[in-house]
Parts: C-alpha cells; sequence; structure tokens
C-alpha cells in the first residue's frame, strides 16, 4: 500500500485493520507513487473514503457479509460513492446547514460538484462530488439535502427541536489545516493525521437523542427525515462498482440477502444499481416522562453499480454521473427496512 495511506489509516485504525482494508478493496494504481512524509489531497481523500467504508462494514452486517465473500474469491470492492443525507435548514446548532456542513471538507481534499439532481418525490436534492485527481478511482460522495419547508409547519418545529442543538465536530485547528489543505495541495504526515479523525467524525451524528413524540411526527412524512434523527451525517450506503449488476442481484438473492427486488436503470441506460435493504439496528429515544426507550429502526445499506462508458468529444470515459430516479429507488432502501 502507498506509505502515506498507510500511516494515515494505521494511526487511526491500527494496523491489522488498515491491512484487512487493503485486503478488501482497490486502491488505484496512482497510488503507487508518493512523497514521503507529505501527504497529497488525493491520498487524504482516499484514506478518508477507505475508513467510512470501515464503518459502513461495522454497521452492516449484510455488506461485511458480501465483501468477506468478495476477498474470499481473490477479487476486490471497487469503493464507488458513498451517499450521506444532510437537512437545509438554518437554526441547527453549531453546524452549517445542509450539504455545507460536508462539501468544507470535501472542497479541500480536491472533489468537485459533479451533478445536481432533484429528488422532488423525497422534497430533497441531490448533489455528486468527485475527487478531480483521480475520479474514476477515488470513491465520489453523493450528497442529499432534505427541505423541510416543503412540509407541515409542525415537521419544521420538530426539525428544530431534534436538530437545534448540533455541535460542530470541525476545531478550530482542523479548520485551518483545511485551508492549507486547500492552498497547497497536501500537508505533512503528522498534521495529516491529526486531521482524519476530525475528518471522520463529520460524518456522524452531530445531534442528541431525539425524542419518541419528534421521531413519529417527522416519521408520518418523511422516512429521510427520521433516518436523519437516529443516523444524522452517517452513511447512508456505501457502493461497489460491478461489471453486472443484475446477475450479482440474482446471485445474492439465492444466498437469501435482503436484496431490492429490481435494479434501477438510468435514462440514459448506462448506470444500473440495486442494494441490499438496511441492516436493522437499536436506537435510543427519549420517552414522554423522561425515560429512555429503545426502538428498532433501519439502520444503513449496501448498494451495486454497474458503469458503462460514454463518448465524450473523441474519448471514451466511464459514466460518473448519477440518476434521480435511481437515487429515489434506492433511498426507499431505508424506509422499508
Amino acid at each position: 500500500m502507498n506509505a502515506n495511506i498507510q500511516a494515515l489509516l494505521s494511526h487511526l485504525l491500527g494496523a491489522a485493520k488498515t491491512q484487512e482494508l487493503a485486503t478488501l478493496m482497490h486502491i488505484s494504481p496512482n497510488f503507487r507513487m508518493w512523497e514521503e512524509g507529505k501527504v497529497s489531497r488525493a491520498e487524504l481523500a482516499q484514506a478518508l473514503n477507505m475508513a467510512l467504508f470501515a464503518g459502513i462494514l461495522e454497521r452492516v452486517s449484510t455488506g461485511k457479509a458480501y465483501t468477506v465473500d468478495v476477498a474470499a474469491r481473490g477479487a476486490k470492492v471497487c469503493f464507488d460513492h458513498g451517499a450521506l443525507r444532510t437537512v437545509r435548514w438554518f437554526g441547527l446548532g453549531d453546524l452549517p446547514p445542509g450539504e455545507a456542513a460536508i462539501t468544507r471538507v470535501l472542497k479541500p481534499l480536491g472533489f468537485r460538484l459533479n451533478g445536481v439532481f432533484p429528488l422532488d418525490r423525497l422534497n430533497m436534492t441531490g448533489r455528486s462530488y468527485a475527487q478531480i485527481d483521480d475520479p474514476e478511482n477515488i470513491s465520489q460522495f453523493f450528497v442529499s439535502e432534505l427541505h423541510p419547508e416543503r412540509f407541515s409547519k409542525g415537521f419544521q418545529e420538530a426539525v428544530t427541536r431534534v436538530l437545534g442543538e448540533s455541535k460542530d465536530p470541525l476545531t478550530p485547528a482542523a479548520i485551518s489545516l483545511l485551508n492549507e489543505l486547500e492552498r497547497d495541495g497536501s500537508l505533512p504526515v503528522e498534521q495529516a493525521q491529526s486531521l482524519l479523525p476530525v475528518l471522520v467524525a463529520c460524518f456522524e451524528r452531530q445531534h442528541a437523542t431525539p425524542s419518541m413524540a419528534d421521531y413519529e411526527l417527522l416519521l408520518k412524512e418523511s422516512a429521510e427525515m427520521a433516518w436523519i434523527a437516529t443516523e444524522g451525517n452517517a452513511f447512508n450506503h456505501a457502493t461497489d462498482r460491478v461489471e453486472d449488476v443484475f446477475a450479482l442481484a440474482e446471485e445474492q438473492k439465492q444466498l437469501g440477502r435482503p436484496m431490492k427486488p429490481a435494479v434501477e436503470v438510468s435514462g440514459s441506460g448506462r448506470i444500473k444499481q440495486t442494494a441490499f435493504k438496511a441492516d436493522p439496528v437499536l436506537r435510543q429515544f427519549v420517552g414522554d416522562n423522561g425515560d429512555i426507550i429503545e426502538r428498532e429502526v433501519p439502520g444503513s445499506f449496501y448498494e451495486f453499480i454497474t458503469r458503462d462508458v460514454m463518448k465524450e468529444g473523441a474519448s471514451i470515459k466511464l459514466d460518473l454521473g448519477f440518476d434521480a430516479g435511481n437515487a429515489q429507488g434506492i433511498f426507499k432502501m431505508t424506509a422499508n427496512a
């Protein structure tokens, strides 16, 4: 493995977990060259993606089982993209509204807007971000924003109660390092090691335990907002890029895994997606009398995508786009768990 990526992940996860990830995941051949002691923005982006993928494997047992199967036959997962949800609502405590809480991290790492996707059936907007130094090999981010103003007044008030005391995980030191990274394109390895855990913390829940009453109110109007109430900005799903998603779907159904009934196909026909249904998780809520209640709710899930090539001018390249219809179909995995 690239020595800089290894240094970052070993510092965060330990040597054994880092070696396991290297065994499980495809790593771009462009990382075979590195500058000792100086971490590029692409290397830090790759380390962040691998750390977040490790988190999915810890939370999603179906995804972990599938990934172990892939490794057992001598193959590796090609991490295509991770998806997360935000809320474009002002008054979220210390946290910036909507995707701004995430893009302030992504842009210094070299990620740039790659597409905008209206998710009108969900009252959301999705945006994809690709890493410009190696867009086909470094996993993209699909960041969605929910728009509470499109819902009822009671729903909006519940959003404010649930998210109103959100904490900002980015420290002043981390913000300073991100500014240097955006300016210079790299950081000394020791500073990158101190920054990575703070970046990972941005992809977690930043608000306190929601009340059961507010959760029920949100769930009536938006399964997606109810999911955010329990999971926050955690990865909603991680995606393996595979050669034939149709064949994979049938294979996983035969194994008895909870697969989405149908494959989603984009309007262009070039992007095909399916997924496991979300793994159920136990989450805590505050009851009417102040007691803590546990309830099983949808957690995160594992997705699969096949991307075909497209012609762009005189060149042939992989279609790295997304499709609003596909995304809205995939989002149902957390509603139906």
